[in-house]
């Protein structure tokens, strides 16, 4: 078995992959009165959301979660690929890769939970936040510091940007 560290992938990587809950949010949803479910996503992850993307990263969501709102933040923050109700993420991601010709190795997907397992073992930088299941600590070549929804996206975002060095204090997006 190779037991080459995580960052040399990092150079390799042209395309991030992440999941929603538990990964760009804490995996908390607070439900309102009317049945409304909230979810908080942290600024910093969206500002290297929208840096990777400026850098010529492509940047895919695959959730099973369905929340149009969620849909609606990304959008704002010029993610275009995003699936959502996925519950067969390994369908999305065939079709992500096919569409756009991207090679599984080239690829960093983050995940938290059970759900995202199968894909993870399909691309070349599996990563998960630091409060992922043991499930997916188990197979992540990369564990982030940060918690799911606290800075986990931005941590592997801006690795692999300084490692490309696509990554300076000449930034143009904005923090929301």
């Amino acid at each position: 078995m190779e037991n080459k560290s995580y960052k040399e992938y990092l150079e390799h990587i042209t395309t991030f992959i992440f999941d929603v809950d538990g990964v760009l949010t804490n995996g908390t949803i607070t439900i309102t009165t009317t049945g409304e479910m909230l979810r908080t996503m942290n600024i910093k992850d969206g500002f290297a959301l929208k840096t990777a993307l400026q850098a010529g990263f492509n940047v895919c969501i695959i959730s099973g979660g369905t929340n149009e709102g969620v849909r609606k933040r990304l959008r704002g923050l010029g993610v275009t690929d995003i699936y959502l109700g996925a519950h067969n993420k390994i369908e999305q991601l065939d079709e992500y890769l096919d569409i756009y010709n991207i090679k599984a190795e080239n690829v960093l997907y983050m995940g938290d939970d059970i759900p995202d397992l199968p894909v993870m073992t399909m691309v070349g930088l599996p990563c998960c936040p630091q409060d992922a299941v043991p499930e997916i600590k188990g197979i992540s070549k990369y564990v982030s510091h940060k918690k799911g929804g606290e800075g986990a996206v931005r941590d592997v975002i801006e690795q692999v940007l300084k490692v490309q060095e696509k990554w300076n204090g000449n930034f143009d997006a904005k923090y929301d």
